[in-house]
């Protein structure tokens, strides 16, 4: 089973679009879990009117940690029944094409997490603001190229996870989208198998985004800093500095 993971707020006029898209375009048996931080969040009511038409279970779960997409995520990710989860936006901004592609990742060639990427080949970003486009790319490609993260698109939220790496570090975030960063460089430092997909993204059409880029700016910075550090610090090698539990590292 695959859990699906996604933050909401307010989507009542988009909710129908993801729901469609997931029965349609994600083959492999899922549940969805969407997150709203407030019982007047107008998602809630548009799900009940139509959950009975589809065909996977649909859960709709308070958000536990605070308002916010973070603590939405974060509620996901420490909530989830299964062993392989992705997180996903309500906005439809990345393809699900290639969710049943990163499953196998998962499950046929164990691989711990697997990355959606925009700026591999193949993989294609549509709109957006230019300078968050900019700085995303830069972000990914330099990591990839200096430290040896085998993804070139770190920044991306679209990311599926084995429960291992997600039990096996303590989540630090505390303000935007950069939990996706900040987990992806703590599994690499931790040794974890580490792949990409290439996808599409698509800047969102209806409804109104919540990323605030010079707010969250430093955050991604702090991830970005972190892993640059602990490689060069140990002459271009990871040592597995995030470990909750030791039984909790790849055979």
């Amino acid at each position: 089973m695959l859990d699906l993971v996604a933050p909401v707020y307010n989507e009542g006029s988009n909710i129908e679009n993801l729901l469609t898209q997931v029965e349609n375009a994600i083959k492999v048996e899922k549940r969805l879990m969407l997150i709203y931080d407030s019982d007047d969040d107008n998602t809630i009511p548009a799900v009940e009117r139509v959950r009975a038409q589809y065909s996977f279970p649909i859960c709709l779960k308070k958000n536990i940690y605070g308002r916010g997409a973070l603590n939405a995520i974060k509620t996901g990710l420490h909530t989830f029944e299964g062993n392989i989860v992705l997180v996903l936006m309500a906005d439809l901004s990345d393809s699900l094409d290639v969710v049943d592609k990163m499953y196998d990742k998962v499950v046929k060639e164990r691989y711990h997490l697997v990355c959606g990427s925009r700026y591999m080949k193949g993989g294609k970003q549509y709109g957006g603001p230019f300078i968050k486009k900019i700085l995303s790319r830069f972000a990914g490609v330099s990591l990839h190229w200096t430290v040896g993260i085998p993804t070139h698109d770190i920044s991306n939220s679209f990311k599926m996870y084995h429960r291992a790496v997600i039990d096996s570090i303590t989540i630090e975030s505390c303000g935007g989208f950069e939990i996706g960063m900040e987990i992806t460089v703590k599994a690499f430092c931790n040794g974890y198998r580490i792949t990409e997909v290439p996808s599409l993204w698509y800047d969102r059409v209806e409804g109104e985004s919540r990323f605030q880029l010079l707010k969250w700016l430093p955050n991604y910075l702090k991830w970005y800093w972190f892993v640059i550090r602990e490689t060069w610090l140990n002459g271009g090698h990871v040592r597995h500095v995030c470990y909750n539990n030791k039984n909790d590292r790849p055979k």
